[in-house]
């Protein structure tokens, strides 16, 4: 049985530069994944509808929990930020799409943080070690 914290993934790079954080760490039972903003070639993707940008955080989510060994379906609770509330919408289409049996609980908050993108998504999964 492991003990401590895990960290899980190599670095996180954006526009070339090495973030001081780490895509996901393990502690115990609970993996906890850094807000994903969507990415496309290494950088903020700037462009595209609510939609396309909810869809990739969420497969680049996907990848960081396989990665974990977990799964979207081991998401207990996620924390969403949104550059605009009218985005609200099409972002709970895309992610009813992904999460639609036993969903995680979530709370959603619009953030004038965001200034190149649309939707930052973190999220804390679930998964027994043994």
């Amino acid at each position: 049985m492991k003990t401590g914290k895990q960290i899980i993934g190599g670095p996180l790079i954006i526009n070339g530069r090495q973030l001081t954080l780490s895509k996901a760490v393990r502690a115990g039972d609970f993996i906890f994944l850094t807000g994903q903003v969507p990415m496309k070639d290494g950088a903020p993707m700037t462009d595209g509808t609510i939609e396309e940008q909810t869809r990739v955080c969420i497969e680049l989510i996907r990848e960081t929990l396989k990665e974990a060994g977990c799964s979207l379906n081991d998401v207990v609770k996620s924390m969403v930020w949104l550059k605009n509330r009218d985005d609200f919408p099409g972002f709970n289409s895309v992610y009813g799409e992904y999460f639609s049996k036993g969903p995680p609980a979530r709370s959603a908050l619009v953030c004038d943080f965001l200034i190149d993108i649309k939707v930052e998504i973190e999220c804390t999964a679930y998964k027994p070690e043994n």
